[in-house]
């Protein structure tokens, strides 16, 4: 009881179900003409369409293509590229093999941030940076695979994350010793008493609530320079001591840096 358009139109559906695949990988339309239309099969699937309707096809089709493309392309982006990744270094690092100084403030302003901002010590730390205002080749491929990083959009959309860092302890202590040896001058073993100083400011300033008085006692002191050991107590003495240093302890192992910042300040809190 089916007319022929009925007839043709399951014989058709028939092919495009078994031509489904084909379609896909091919975009093929298949059209057949049939009295006043044509049965179109794409996608697994036929459908009438009467001449005069044309237009109507034709735009639901582009429509049908934008989509399919749009999420093809979306899915190929939000997969990490070692080839894109490559590409994006060498927007900054131009013919070496390294991003200097130059490219580093371009990078900077590409994802809106500030050269000496915290956030840029935590990325240094997942790069493995070993040299202040460089990234090499290597370090910049090997850290981006791992934060799954390949432009400039997808970092920026990281930068909260590396920012939430610094709130866990034991990433904030591994950062804080990292510091250390990311700023110093690779000939010399200590940290210029400047650096230390900026340094400290970029890691304790906001959390530390009697930074502003060490501080001050940095700058009135003899010492030129603060050694490893100086580094990593003074964040032990943030994270335990009291701010009214009620439980410091001067028979303990604290560093003399430290016992002369506590009688400095008690001395000026007397005055």
């Amino acid at each position: 009881g089916l007319d022929p358009n009925q007839i043709a139109a399951c014989q058709l559906n028939m092919v495009a179900s078994n031509l489904h695949k084909s379609y896909l990988d091919l975009d093929m339309i298949l059209r057949v003409e049939s009295g006043p239309g044509y049965f179109c099969c794409y996608d697994g699937s036929c459908t009438w369409i009467q001449y005069g309707s044309v237009e109507l096809w034709q735009t639901e089709q582009t429509q049908m293509y934008r989509k399919y493309d749009s999420t093809r392309i979306k899915a190929e982006e939000e997969v990490f590229s070692s080839k894109r990744c490559l590409e994006w270094f060498y927007e900054y690092a131009g013919t070496d093999d390294i991003v200097g100084p130059e490219g580093m403030e371009k990078f900077c302003e590409d994802i809106g941030v500030e050269p000496e901002n915290v956030v840029m010590l935590v990325l240094a730390w997942k790069l493995d940076a070993q040299n202040m205002g460089y990234f090499t080749l290597q370090e910049w491929l090997k850290g981006m695979t791992s934060l799954q990083c390949d432009t400039t959009e997808k970092l920026r959309n990281s930068l909260d994350c590396l920012r939430s860092l610094l709130n866990e302890p034991t990433n904030f202590k591994l950062i804080y010793r990292y510091a250390f040896d990311f700023a110093r001058e690779k000939d010399q073993r200590s940290l210029d008493i400047n650096t230390a100083k900026c340094m400290l400011g970029l890691l304790l300033g906001k959390t530390w609530s009697l930074f502003p008085v060490f501080h001050q006692f940095l700058e009135q002191s003899k010492y030129k320079v603060i050694n490893k050991d100086q580094w990593c107590n003074v964040l032990e003495f943030s994270r335990t001591i009291n701010l009214d240093l009620s439980n410091y302890d001067e028979d303990g192992a604290w560093p003399v840096l430290l016992d002369e910042f506590v009688e400095w300040y008690k001395g000026k809190q007397m005055t």
